[in-house]
């Protein structure tokens, strides 16, 4: 089985795989050199729901003794509490250092399970199965693993890079329209920080109602951005230099999300929010980008009413109360034009509330 490519970091090389169907994939030969006598799979339960009987019989190809442990759907499983759940499940199950974890699943229960590989015994072989668009093109690539804390999100966690991926797109023919506008805010982040074509094919695939499962343009997508984020952690595996252009608009969005507590808008819907604001702050340090090129996709997002009530000077204070901040001023992602993204610190409250404020208006005004 040929990979559709290898993401290559300093600390793993893994091979990652494209394919239409889960029969494609013959996890038998990935997992040969694990001789292991058991295999675990951490599932989220609407995967399960709607796909366990054909993981098992994938699954069943290596072994017999199959130990799955399903994660509750919903970014709440992130905590404290699942992560222990789940470690305490491998532990008891017989964990060994050459037993094989599967993490199937969106970014939560792939963020989870890549977090208790980590730690069991120091790293257990981790592979990811992506179900949702967000985790094709974004959360399953790169090693970034962990939980949130009270304090904020995605506070405790590691990097480590799995054995291999394995994007099976026909997974996508069961997902809800949000997770849909989920990925894409992610995909519309590559495209303002690499690639411009990313927007004209976004127009094609989610404007103009494309997104069957198995529409070339949709494959192509997701390899294109799979592989703009295996280059980007190639070159910096963890987020010294290079790896902080992915965070485009997330310094707004961590902010939303963490004042919602993570309710009543996805991380998706942060991340557009978040974006709109960078490039209006971009704007008003000088670029001249034309908005209307990401704004345009602004009605494929439904938001909840309760997200317009935020005012930006609490988001403000929620932002320098990143407990991730290393500096006084805050860091942002900026572009001086799309494609062209540049890291600048910020103080100046007055035109990062502009941009708050810029974001709202748009996200309040009529589709």
């Amino acid at each position: 089985m040929k990979a559709d490519f290898s993401v290559q970091t300093p600390s793993r090389n893994y091979p990652l795989f494209i394919r239409p169907s889960v029969k494609d994939f013959q996890l038998n030969k990935l997992l040969n050199s694990a001789s292991s006598e058991r295999l675990f799979i951490i599932v989220d339960q609407h995967v399960e729901q709607y796909h366990g009987e054909e993981i098992r019989k994938m699954a069943g190809g290596f072994t017999d003794d199959l130990r799955t442990y399903v994660v509750p759907s919903g970014e709440s499983s992130k905590s404290y509490e699942h992560w222990k759940d789940l470690t305490d499940f491998l532990l008891n199950n017989g964990a060994r250092r050459n037993t094989p974890v599967l993490a199937i699943g969106g970014g939560v229960t792939g963020d989870l399970a890549g977090f208790a590989a980590a730690t069991v015994m120091r790293g257990l072989p981790l592979i990811h199965i992506p179900t949702t668009l967000l985790a094709m093109v974004d959360s399953s690539i790169g090693g970034k693993t962990g939980i949130n804390h009270t304090m904020g999100k995605n506070l405790l966690g590691s990097f480590y890079q799995p054995d291999a991926i394995l994007i099976n797109t026909g997974y996508l023919s069961t997902l809800p329209r949000k997770e849909w506008i989920n990925g894409l805010s992610e995909i519309l982040k590559y495209a303002a920080i690499k690639d411009e074509s990313i927007f004209q094919t976004c127009e094609e695939i989610f404007l103009k109602e494309s997104t069957a499962v198995g529409h070339s343009l949709l494959e192509e997508l997701i390899r294109k951005c799979a592989k703009i984020k295996a280059d980007v952690v190639a070159a910096d595996e963890k987020e010294s230099g290079l790896r902080m252009i992915l965070n485009f608009g997330h310094t707004f969005a961590h902010s939303l999300e963490n004042s919602a507590e993570y309710k009543n808008i996805s991380h998706g819907e942060a991340v557009f929010i978040g974006m709109v604001a960078a490039t209006r702050l971009s704007n008003q340090l000088g670029a001249s980008i034309e908005m209307d090129v990401l704004e345009k996709f602004r009605g494929l997002y439904e938001f909840d009413p309760s997200i317009g009530a935020y005012q930006a000077d609490d988001l403000i204070r929620a932002m320098y109360s990143d407990k991730k901040r290393m500096t006084e001023n805050l860091k942002f992602v900026l572009l001086q034009d799309w494609a062209a993204p540049y890291v600048k610190e910020c103080s100046e409250t007055d035109i990062i509330s502009d941009a708050w404020n810029y974001a709202f208006d748009l996200i309040q005004s009529s589709k």
